[in-house]
């Protein structure tokens, strides 16, 4: 998941730089941001919490593989100020994630399990073609493997919202749904808070070197 798929950018240029490479990511970007898109619109129509919360860490792996693009270049400040960004990002749609399946709680309505499965196993290809693309680059540098392995958990959230669909057809109760939210909810909120703290860090390192 996102939460745990911090890229520290220190690919080495020439490698960063290698065209093949620079095109997978941009499909990566792209195939992840039309899912956030889809994701957030399946989950709000079907009631899927779950899917919201999945929405967030397609979300939060779009501006991974953007960040990752933009600042290969650029020197440590302006690659904390991106990550500020992303860490603020996270940590308020995962806030907002945990506030619905509050609210979710107190309703008690259960989702539509058939979109909550189908758009899961769409979600499940999705990521498991990004990972397949990004297989040749698995034993890379830090920030290579970081991309690469995110693709690869984020198939493991994709089952999760698929297994709660099947709890949710199964006893008809939103709870399936509402655990799974809350616990990639948490993920993602403290994910985006634990960005944040490394990027104001690195921020202020790269101020000092300035001085």
């Amino acid at each position: 998941m996102s939460a745990h798929c911090h890229h520290h950018h220190d690919a080495p240029p020439e490698t960063a730089s290698h065209p093949r490479y620079r095109r997978i990511l941009w499909i990566a970007l792209v195939v992840n941001a039309a899912m956030f898109l889809v994701e957030i619109g399946s989950g709000l129509r079907s009631g899927s919490v779950s899917l919201l919360a999945d929405a967030i860490d397609f979300l939060g792996d779009a501006a991974n593989y953007g960040v990752t693009l933009a600042v290969l270049s650029m020197g440590l400040a302006w690659r904390a100020r991106s990550a500020l960004l992303k860490g603020a990002s996270m940590l308020a749609f995962g806030l907002l994630v945990l506030g619905k399946s509050i609210w979710a709680l107190r309703t008690g309505t259960p989702p539509e399990a058939l979109t909550m499965g189908v758009v899961g196993a769409l979600a499940l290809l999705a990521n498991v073609a990004v990972a397949a693309l990004l297989y040749a680059y698995r034993e890379g540098d830090a920030n290579m493997r970081s991309v690469w392995l995110c693709s690869r958990n984020d198939a493991i959230g994709n089952l999760a919202v698929m297994g709660a669909a099947l709890g949710v057809f199964g006893t008809g109760s939103a709870w399936p749904d509402l655990a799974v939210a809350t616990v990639m909810a948490a993920l993602a909120t403290w994910g985006g808070a634990s960005v944040i703290r490394q990027a104001r860090s690195e921020l202020r390192h790269a101020r000092g070197a300035m001085a």
